[in-house]
């Protein structure tokens, strides 16, 4: 891929960002798909991006495997599974302008279903207690975005944050998510053209800025309390789809 050095500097600066959300912000890695898709081709950069994002959820996994909350993870996944089917299709067919314009608003609409449901009383209980029903459709959503833009993050973000998870449990059960559903992406990644080798050299180069924004990310977990925890992830997230709408 032909790019000049800013162009690389700005793809580095954003890896380096899916490290930093994968240990510290999750959904903070929406910028960094904006900064990929404004550099690459829209669709090209899905390619590029998704081993970039396997190996921030590699170094997440090894940071936060024993916090995370597998039958949350169970329901989630056979309607994920579903949704990236969905999402393959779509991008047999649709265009970038009508992918980015559809997953900004989905995103937006997770901020503000969100903001809405934390001014009410929280329920007390069990983990994950009162999210049986929400997981297909989550699940379904979440598995959609990830395919066709690598923007699931934000919709998990949002069920997690919905259904009580406290930091660690929220980042543990973040990192084996994304590290089985990025990883069963792939194949549909290469079946599309969006893996090939150009953009695999190119994150060979770019899979080095990864580490060092997962051992910041690391450091500042723990210095971040609860409620700016969540404010951040909600930030992120209506950041990512404002980018995505405005883009």
């Amino acid at each position: 891929m032909d790019i000049s050095l800013w162009e690389f500097a700005a793809l580095a600066a954003a890896a380096l960002l899916v490290g930093f959300s994968k240990t510290a912000v999750s959904g903070a890695n929406t910028v960094s798909l904006a900064v990929f898709a404004a550099v690459l081709p829209a669709r090209e950069s899905t390619g590029v991006l998704l081993p970039i994002l396997i190996a921030g959820d590699v170094l997440a996994v090894l940071t936060y495997r024993r916090h995370a909350h597998w039958p949350t993870l169970w329901r989630l996944f056979p309607a994920v599974a579903a949704g990236v089917v969905v999402g393959t299709v779509f991008l047999m067919w649709a265009d970038d302008t009508g992918v980015r314009t559809s997953i900004g608003a989905i995103l937006l609409l997770m901020a503000a279903v969100t903001l809405w449901r934390r001014r009410a009383p929280a329920d007390e209980g069990e983990l994950g207690r009162g999210s049986r029903l929400k997981a297909p459709s989550y699940g379904v959503l979440g598995g959609f975005t990830t395919m066709v833009a690598n923007a699931g993050g934000p919709v998990l973000s949002m069920y997690l944050l919905s259904a009580g998870f406290r930091k660690l449990s929220f980042l543990g059960t973040s990192a084996w998510f994304f590290l089985i559903v990025n990883t069963s992406k792939v194949p549909f990644s290469v079946g599309l053209g969006l893996i090939d080798a150009h953009s695999l050299l190119l994150d060979a180069a770019l899979v080095l800025f990864v580490l060092p924004g997962a051992y910041i990310g690391k450091a500042a977990v723990h210095r971040i309390n609860q409620r700016l925890f969540e404010q951040l992830v909600i930030g992120a997230t209506v950041l990512g789809g404002l980018q995505l709408l405005l883009r």
